[in-house]
């Protein structure tokens, strides 16, 4: 494990923590596939009992993430780039009915989403980066009026998270990305649904299209462009 996690505050039930702590660590990359995890490792660099790994493990390898390891341990999940593919059909079709639905309502989108990416995308923190990009697509989810559509797509960001983290710990963010964003937000506001829908697909159908040839090139197959969101 080559990730150093920070140790957590004295508490009685550590499981959500630890958790969330390993989440983090393997959507942003510093766990990166193919990583080894023990009980042990974690334990100790997080100072708590192995009981409350033990959970966070089976949870994370509930969610896909990890993968029991010949001998002790796990390993971080690998990355594929057709399951890639497949998991940003299923987004694109949401964030297409969310836009249009939001665009219904002629919601305006918080513009600190739009100032915090930009300000993002400048520095090289990759998890503001991701957090900053799934609160803009969240907003939309919000926005549409459906909770399903929110439900549902909370399911694939766990993955989508793990996916932009790998890329962006080899590359960084195309900043080109947030201009998208601010031009789904305009529509939106303006009531053009047509217009919200088509920009959304677009925006994550280019989004697929390039992280599938960078994630080539982080598994050394062929180059790619980045373009993470």
């Amino acid at each position: 494990m080559t990730a150093k996690l920070v140790k957590l505050q004295t508490r009685p039930d550590y499981v959500d923590e630890v958790y969330r702590v390993l989440l983090d660590a393997i959507s942003n990359g510093s766990l990166a596939p193919g990583a080894r995890l023990t009980q042990e490792d974690i334990a100790g660099q997080l100072a708590v009992s192995r009981s409350p790994v033990l959970q966070a493990l089976r949870m994370l390898k509930k969610d896909g993430l990890v993968l029991d390891a010949p001998g002790r341990g796990v390993l971080v999940a690998p990355l594929d780039a057709d399951w890639i593919a497949n998991l940003y059909q299923i987004r694109g079709s949401l964030d297409s009915l969310a836009a249009r639905l939001a665009a219904g309502k002629q919601v305006k989108l918080d513009r600190s989403l739009i100032t915090n990416g930009r300000r993002a995308s400048k520095g090289t923190d990759v998890t503001a980066m991701i957090e900053a990009d799934v609160a803009f697509h969240s907003a939309i989810y919000i926005a549409s009026g459906n909770p399903l559509i929110a439900e549902t797509a909370h399911m694939h960001w766990v993955h989508l998270r793990r996916v932009m983290g790998a890329v962006l710990q080899a590359s960084g963010q195309r900043k080109s990305i947030w201009d998208e964003h601010a031009a789904i937000a305009a529509a939106i506001a303006e009531g053009d649904s047509e217009r919200a829908g088509e920009l959304s697909e677009h925006h994550t159908r280019m989004a697929s299209e390039n992280l599938v040839l960078r994630i080539a090139e982080v598994l050394g197959e062929n180059p790619g462009e980045a373009r993470p969101s």
